[in-house]
């Protein structure tokens, strides 16, 4: 699958299944984001790879009840940063765009694996952290759900999340969000 169809076929279905997770998988995913860009090389992304039953239990408690379909899934990702992996530019900033850019390459190659992978922002970041044995220092910036995507649709589901397994939520509009050397223009 070429980058193209990677993002055009990505989504961020919550109708899912388990499948058999690997540590050749969880490898070549986390290879694929090591490969991200960051400023001055930093890399200050870091990932937890959660698979074992238990410990997706401990996640599952840090759950909202909008985000129970998530249970459905065979591995979780915790992805952490701290401003202090960060180049010393912008006030350490740059930490979580150089996290949210090695996300987009780890989200990309399990969409390419025939995966779901799919960012979430709800969840509890103290259940999390005690979780995974993540210490203050960090933060959480987000949980990623990999699993198979379920031909049935998830009961968990809201009527708001049931439209969009359907269809892709509609896009903006190029005008809507970009401009052409000026702001205003």
């Amino acid at each position: 699958m070429d980058v193209t169809k990677a993002i055009e076929t990505r989504r961020a279905y919550r109708s899912l299944e388990p499948f058999e997770v690997t540590e050749d998988l969880i490898r070549d995913l986390a290879y694929h984001a090591s490969l991200a860009p960051s400023c001055n090389n930093t890399q200050p992304f870091r990932y937890v790879f959660v698979f074992e039953k238990d410990a997706l239990e401990k996640l599952f408690a840090s759950l909202p009840k909008g985000n129970q379909w998530v249970r459905n899934a065979g591995l979780l990702i915790v992805v952490f940063t701290s401003k202090d992996f960060a180049c010393n530019m912008r006030n350490g900033i740059y930490a979580y765009y150089d996290t949210g850019l090695s996300n987009a390459f780890l989200i990309l190659r399990a969409t390419e694996l025939g995966l779901v992978a799919h960012p979430i922002a709800g969840f509890d970041e103290a259940i999390v952290k005690k979780a995974v044995n993540l210490s203050e220092n960090y933060e959480v910036v987000t949980l990623i759900v990999v699993a198979k995507h379920a031909k049935e649709i998830s009961p968990l589901l809201s009527e708001k999340q049931i439209k969009s397994e359907h269809m892709r939520p509609e896009r903006k509009r190029f005008e809507e969000f970009c401009y052409l050397n000026k702001v205003g223009e």
